[in-house]
Parts: C-alpha cells; sequence; structure tokens
C-alpha cells in the first residue's frame, strides 16, 4: 500500500505539471486586460507601466516559471514562517503570487475565506452524507415499498431542482414568511457565547440544508443502487444460510461492500467542498470560496483565478488517490502491488 502511494504522488507530479501548464496558459491567453476597468482619463503610457508592475512585460514562459517559483517554493515557505516561526532565505524580498485587484498575496485571501466555506459548504456535505446512507440502505433493503418510493420521489426532486431555486424557496418560507432563520449569513459574526452560537446555527441552517438536500439526493440513489448489486450477491444467500442475523450480513457485509463505489463519488465530491459552492454562496452572501472566484473572474484577477483553479486541480488529484487507498481497506480483495 505504501508503495502503491509512493508511485501515485511521484505520477502526480508531471500531471499536475501539466495541468497547471494548461490552466495558466488558458487564463493568462484569454483577452483580458487589467487595466480595462480604469478610468478612460488614465494615459496610455501611464497603463503601460500598470501592465509592466504587473509583470506582463515578460515573455510567457518566464512569467510562467515564475509563477511557478512562488506557488511551489515560496508560499510554502511563507507557510512555514508564519505557522513554525522558521525562516528560511530573505523573506523580505521573496515574490508571492499577488491580486491584481486587491494588490494583496492570493494565498492570504484564500486561507481568509476557507473558514466561512468549510464552516457551510464543508457542513453541508457531511449532513449530506449522513442523510444518504442511511435512506440508500433502507430504500434497498426495502425495495418498493412505501419508504423507497418517497425517498425516490425525494432524491429526484431534490437532484433535479437547481439549488438556487431551493435557496430561494427556503429564504421565502423560513426568513420572510416566518421569520425564524436570517436570510443573509454574517461573515463578522464571532461566537463568544451560548447565544452567539445559536445565531451562529441559526444562520447555518438554511445554507447548509439546501447543499445538503442535494448531496443527499445524489449520494442515495448511488448507495440505494450499490446496495441492490449486493443484495443479490451468493455470498449474501450464504451468509444467511450459516444462520448469521439479519444486521450482521447487511450492515457489515452488504454495506461494507456497497460502500466501495459510492466512496468514489464522495471522495470526488470533497474538493468541491474547497471550491465553495458559488450560487448557494451568492444566494445567501456567504463570503466564502465561490464568491471569491465570483470576484476573480469579474474583476479579470488571473493570479487570482489561476491559483483558485490550481488548488482545486489539486485536491482532485489527491482524493482520488486517497479514494484508492480506502478501496484497498473497505475490500480485502484489492491488493496494490
Amino acid at each position: 500500500m505504501l508503495n502503491y502511494a509512493i508511485r501515485r504522488l511521484l505520477f502526480a507530479v508531471p500531471t499536475l505539471l501539466v495541468i497547471s501548464f494548461l490552466i495558466f496558459a488558458i487564463l493568462d491567453l484569454a483577452p483580458n486586460d487589467p487595466t480595462g476597468n480604469l478610468p478612460l482619463t488614465i494615459p496610455p503610457e501611464v497603463r503601460e507601466k500598470i501592465r509592466l508592475s504587473l509583470g506582463l512585460g515578460e515573455p510567457f514562459p518566464i512569467r510562467y516559471l515564475k509563477w511557478l517559483q512562488q506557488f511551489f517554493i515560496n508560499e510554502p515557505l511563507n507557510v512555514i514562517e508564519q505557522w513554525f516561526g522558521i525562516t528560511i532565505g530573505d523573506s523580505e524580498n521573496r515574490l508571492r503570487v499577488q491580486s491584481w485587484v486587491t494588490r494583496s498575496p492570493v494565498v492570504d485571501l484564500i486561507v481568509e475565506r476557507t473558514p466561512q466555506t468549510l464552516w457551510v459548504v464543508g457542513m453541508s456535505y457531511v449532513v449530506g452524507i449522513l442523510i444518504a446512507i442511511p435512506i440508500g440502505v433502507v430504500s434497498a433493503y426495502r425495495q418498493y415499498s412505501v419508504f423507497d418510493q418517497v425517498g425516490t420521489f425525494v432524491s429526484m426532486v431534490g437532484f433535479s431542482v437547481p439549488t438556487f431555486f431551493t435557496g430561494l424557496v427556503f429564504i421565502v418560507i423560513f426568513s420572510s414568511t416566518l421569520g425564524w432563520l436570517p436570510s443573509i449569513y454574517d461573515t463578522t459574526h464571532k461566537v463568544t457565547d451560548f447565544a452567539s452560537f445559536w445565531v451562529q446555527v441559526k444562520q447555518m441552517i438554511m445554507p447548509v440544508m439546501v447543499l445538503a438536500l442535494f448531496n443527499a439526493s445524489q449520494l442515495s440513489r448511488f448507495m440505494r443502487a450499490s446496495m441492490l448489486d449486493n443484495l443479490s450477491q451468493d455470498y449474501v444467500r450464504t451468509a444467511r444460510a450459516k444462520g448469521l442475523k439479519e444486521k450482521v450480513v447487511l450492515l457489515v457485509h452488504v454495506l461494507r461492500n456497497s460502500l466501495i463505489p459510492v466512496v468514489t463519488v464522495i471522495a470526488l465530491g470533497i474538493p468541491q467542498i474547497f471550491g465553495g459552492a458559488i450560487i448557494t454562496e451568492q444566494i445567501f452572501r456567504v463570503n466564502g470560496l465561490g464568491q471569491l472566484l465570483i470576484v476573480g473572474v469579474q474583476g479579470a484577477d488571473i493570479p487570482l483565478v489561476q491559483t483558485l483553479t490550481f488548488i482545486f486541480a489539486i485536491l482532485i488529484v489527491f482524493f482520488n488517490l486517497l479514494a484508492d487507498i480506502i478501496y484497498g481497506m473497505l475490500d480485502p480483495r484489492i491488493r496494490y502491488e
């Protein structure tokens, strides 16, 4: 298992380099001018100086290599210095990936927005998994029952209806009509006591449940299909013939094997947590990574968009590897030579 993980990590290096080049090239060659939003009264020579100050006067290969140095070397050194107090090299003159709009380090902006995204989107993913797995198990075990039909109907509706519509319905019902929950997520709110904690819970309920309903609808269908496939296998009949209790057969043997394909869906969905739910964050005004990406695209902030997109690619590659490793833990038949 360890050798397999090391090989996959070594293979991931050239993969990520190719991805980084494609991301950088596509966004860098896009027809976006960082001086396009400036007033028209600014002289052309001043605009050109601004472009040169942003590093746009150098050839494309040089800019790409500098971005790689800043992302893979300078930013990790800066993190080590901030977290552990260990200074390596000249930290004062160290180049960092700068936002064209705010002129602040992009990684600092991402770190600032990440907690809000993890609180809302991450919690919704956990809640969605906790809802989807029991529903999928019971629906498969009681196939064509009333519970299965209701669960199928709710899952189809939850997966088919877009989150912006569900979010607006929640706001109309629970905020405008009943007045139970706030319609806007206050990112400046701090939890200091039980009263402030309850305010935090109330403002998280709607965005978390909107995303949890969408995630649970998809995962429950995968879970149900996987359970039905395993319930008809010979080993299930053998386990029952040996006199094992039905709960043991269902929750130990069938559930473990059924989780194998579902792990892929769950693992590949985790990077979406860090990417943020762009639409839901816009509806409830959650100041997270999704909203940061929208701001970067609207403002033609190419370094911000490049860095965020590449971080998402790294997460996808990592969680693909994690899913393969979990396969071996769930299924003893899988061996990595």
